[in-house]
């Protein structure tokens, strides 16, 4: 199974852009799915997430800008960004954490790169 990221671009500071990711199989379903950001030199952070049981937490520094969403029936998911700042400039990763008989298993897609201008 592969999850294909796309959506990125460069926008201008206060713009918008929406993500999206679609896995190549059914692994949505009994999965966590979840979008991080890596800007070089820097750990890969987590910035929203929604459970198995469509909880959603978002890193405090986009609360109120970013929406996560997923589509079960279409094994897709989406991050919608408003109000875009500069330190929003990273690439973009999905994830889906499927649960096993053992545990979780992460599948990651390639990235999408973000960038902001001032």
């Amino acid at each position: 199974v592969q999850l294909q990221a796309y959506g990125g671009g460069l926008v201008q500071a206060g713009g918008s852009l929406r993500l999206s990711c679609a896995a190549s199989g059914n692994i949505f379903s009994n999965s966590a799915v979840a979008w991080y950001r890596q800007v070089p030199g820097k750990q890969r952070e987590l910035v929203a997430i929604i459970s198995s049981r469509d909880s959603i937490n978002y890193v405090d520094s986009v609360k109120g800008r970013f929406t996560i969403s997923r589509d079960n029936a279409k094994n897709t998911m989406y991050l919608q960004m408003n109000s875009l700042k500069p330190e929003d400039t990273a690439r973009y990763y999905c994830n889906v954490k499927q649960q096993k008989d053992w545990g979780f298993f992460d599948y990651w897609g390639q990235g999408t790169l973000v960038t902001v201008s001032s």
